[in-house]
């Protein structure tokens, strides 16, 4: 049955009336609610926008941020939650079927007596192998097969498109092995990380001898690991330079790429990182490697191994006894992102769950907990987004017809996967069962990486998806030329049951979704991929230097922002992201002006169909954050915060001046010179 809305306006609440059988049911209208009028629109929009919200939800202590990206994420685990109690409660399900992989695994989590009881035993067989290393090539071989398994030691390592033949598969090798994440916080001088480094080598001290050194032997681990880290991070590029793809894509015959690191016979390593055979190799960071190859063979086979030990254990550190488990919680969700206290076991291990076997999970969610027409509603918004991006590029006074003519063509190439996959992947292989939690994570772990390394050497299937339609998230693939956007993405909080108005539908799935992904494939990096998802310039060369005087104007535009007093947002690390925010709520403004709200003027809750719109962008980005989260954000994130998000995007665009009054003078005001205009 369909539902007509009508409105009712008091000068101290806004209540949206539905009507339906002669019964009207009142709901509050989020986008008053959660304003907080004392701040002007006209010097923080995002506070504005959000403050009143903020104000009544503060960050819980088990958190690291809260805002909307919580609110759907607890309906979600909630529904989850929901399909891995009745899987666990029948104990008769098939073997093998879904419902006994999904049950058993969340109860194996749920069982902290048996876990207790394992201790490290779930480790021995990948302990016994570490401690067999004796020389260099069993090191590597010992390293390759720890990837395998879910672990990430001295390097990264995956099968992936490649860049420049997307109809192929390829096997990249990459920078890592740091228990840090971030080649900066080993370097940087500030108070904070500084503090970091320091608690991180407690952290290794105390991890060393919950694994029973003594604490003699554990502080001397801990000085090995962080010296071998620190020595890893020196020849590790930073975040801004992982983002050119020409210069992270250095393509080479096999026999070069052992000739660059003499030490390391990566022929042997192969094989055990599951690849039978192979002649080339795409290597990120060729100085990377030439400098393990250094590193390799600078220490010594003990230190090697209990760098070793260190990082698997802190791979399945989640999973293991409570003692192991707190302490991991302490060092990575306490000192790195203010997180003060655990969430609940069963929200822990309900997100473990769906993560290991989210596939399964998934089909469960489509069926019984999707709100029905959703693919239909989200497909129709991404086509009306990408009709008026169309629109857009036409009308572009800085780019040559030349140029606009393949835009257009990638624009109309680019394949729109919405709701959920036609086909699942098949799991079949995975064994789960209700005696060890760690045993299932890392079998569900070596089924994802023999997966994935399965892929090389065949064709690559384009209707594969990298996202389960239960994540609230979206993403762009370049090398496919396409978005994926999963189907809980119709959820917008305070609209439970009901279809919200056009304002919020673009403001936050068209402008901060759809527009956002499909500009993603025109920005710093996505703008470098042709309309078959090949790393090819399809740009003249005037237009190319056109393009990049813009990005480097938003680039300058974001370097001034200071989430935190003397830290300032990465305008190089974040501006794909920056130009896609920016892009998608242009995007999002156009598309909703086609809509009957806007053009009647329609005015719901005392607000122009122009201001729902920028308070509906607004809220799809409500987060506020701990400020030890920002601060990691800020050094390893290439989105930045959420504040920035709606602020920088809408100090350059004018029907938001028009729309909320902004004059000069006002902080959201930007002069008109400053303004960065792209698509």
């Amino acid at each position: 049955m369909q539902l007509k809305t009508k409105l009712t306006i008091s000068a101290f609440t806004a209540l949206l009336v539905v009507s339906c059988n002669k019964k009207e049911i009142q709901f509050e209208d989020p986008l008053i609610t959660n304003r907080d009028t004392t701040v002007s629109p006209t010097e923080d929009f995002f506070h504005y926008a959000n403050g009143g919200w903020f104000k009544k939800h503060p960050i819980p202590d088990s958190e690291s941020s809260n805002g909307i990206f919580r609110m759907i994420g607890d309906t979600i685990n909630a529904q989850i939650k929901d399909i891995c109690e009745k899987s666990a409660k029948n104990e008769d399900a098939p073997k093998g079927s879904n419902e006994q992989k999904i049950g058993d695994f969340y109860a194996s989590g749920m069982d902290t007596l048996a876990i207790e009881k394992m201790g490290l035993k779930p480790l021995a067989m990948q302990f016994a192998k570490i401690q067999a290393v004796q020389d260099v090539p069993s090191l590597m071989n010992t390293i390759g097969y720890l990837h395998t398994i879910g672990a990430g030691p001295a390097f990264s390592f995956y099968v992936s498109q490649d860049d420049k033949i997307s109809s192929k598969h390829a096997l990249f090798f990459s920078q890592g092995g740091l228990g840090l994440g971030n080649r900066d916080y080993y370097f940087n001088t500030d108070e904070q990380t500084v503090k970091i480094r320091t608690e991180y080598a407690k952290h290794l001290e105390v991890m060393m001898q919950l694994m029973g050194e003594d604490a003699a032997a554990a502080k001397s681990a801990s000085a090995t690991i962080m010296k071998m880290e620190t020595d890893l991070a020196k020849i590790s590029r930073k975040l801004e330079a992982l983002r050119d793809p020409v210069k992270n894509y250095n393509k080479m015959p096999l026999a070069q790429f052992k000739a660059s690191t003499p030490a390391i016979a990566w022929e042997n390593v192969l094989p055990q990182l599951g690849v039978a055979k192979a002649d080339t190799v795409i290597v990120g960071q060729p100085e990377f490697f030439k400098g393990l190859d250094k590193i390799v063979t600078t220490y010594s086979i003990d230190d090697w191994k209990t760098y070793l030990k260190w990082d698997l254990v802190n791979s399945y550190a989640p999973y293991l006894n409570n003692a192991i488990e707190k302490q991991n919680f302490a060092f990575y969700s306490t000192v790195m992102n203010g997180v003060k206290k655990q969430k609940p076991r069963w929200k822990r291990i309900v997100e473990e769950t769906d993560g290991a076997l989210g596939e399964l999970v998934g089909q469960v969610y489509v069926a019984d907990y999707l709100p029905k027409g959703s693919k239909e509603k989200l497909l129709e918004i991404g086509n009306n987004i990408r009709d008026v991006y169309a629109e857009h590029i036409k009308k572009l006074d800085w780019m040559s017809e030349a140029t606009k003519k393949k835009a257009l063509n990638k624009l109309s190439k680019i394949v729109m996967k919405v709701g959920y996959p036609d086909k699942w992947k098949d799991m079949s292989s995975v064994v789960i069962n209700r005696g060890t939690y760690c045993a299932n994570v890392m079998a569900a772990n070596k089924w994802s990486y023999d997966y994935m390394v399965k892929k090389f050497g065949k064709p690559v299937d384009r209707t594969e998806w990298s996202m389960f339609p239960q994540t609230y998230n979206a993403y762009y693939n370049p090398s496919n030329n396409e978005i994926v956007v999963p189907a809980c993405n119709i959820l917008v909080p305070g609209f439970e049951g009901r279809m919200p108005d056009d304002a919020i539908l673009y403001g936050i799935i068209g402008g901060s979704t759809f527009g956002h992904e499909i500009t993603h494939g025109f920005d710093d990096q996505g703008s470098q991929y042709d309309e078959n998802g090949n790393l090819k310039n399809w740009w003249t060369a005037e237009d190319l230097a056109k393009f990049k005087q813009k990005t480097k104007l938003i680039v300058e535009q974001f370097n001034k922002f200071e989430p935190l007093k003397g830290k300032f947002v990465n305008g190089d690390a974040t501006q794909g992201e920056n130009i896609a925010d920016l892009g998608g709520v242009v995007m999002g403004f156009e598309a909703f002006k086609k809509s009957p709200q806007y053009k009647n003027k329609e005015k719901i809750s005392g607000l122009t169909p122009e201001q729902r719109y920028f308070l509906a962008y607004g809220y799809a980005w409500m987060v506020h954050a701990k400020d030890e989260a920002l601060a990691r954000q800020i050094m390893t994130d290439v989105h930045s915060p959420a504040q920035f998000r709606v602020n920088g995007p809408l100090m350059n665009i004018p029907e938001f001046y028009k729309a909320f009054n902004i004059k000069p003078g006002n902080k959201m005001y930007q002069p008109d010179n400053l303004r960065v205009v792209i698509w």
